[in-house]
């Protein structure tokens, strides 16, 4: 089971970055394994914005909780 409080962790940890180019990332679900998230701001519109979820957010979460299985964005 994926701990809500370690994701949360994780995404407060990466939001300066987010937030330093205008976006920001909120939370939604986690429902077995998979963790649901919504870009806002220049990142729900940037073309890049794929690449930011699974090569920054999904990696990081991954390596730091193992039981997320991927991220979603919703």
């Amino acid at each position: 089971m994926v701990d809500r409080e370690k994701v949360k962790k994780v995404l407060n940890e990466l939001r300066p970055a987010l937030q330093a180019d205008g976006g920001d990332i909120e939370l939604v679900d986690i429902s077995n394994g998979v963790v649901k998230v919504r870009l806002k701001g220049a990142c729900g519109s940037c073309p890049s914005s794929i690449i930011t979820l699974k090569m920054g957010v999904e990696a990081r979460l991954k390596e730091e909780i193992p039981d997320v299985e991927y991220v979603e964005a919703v």
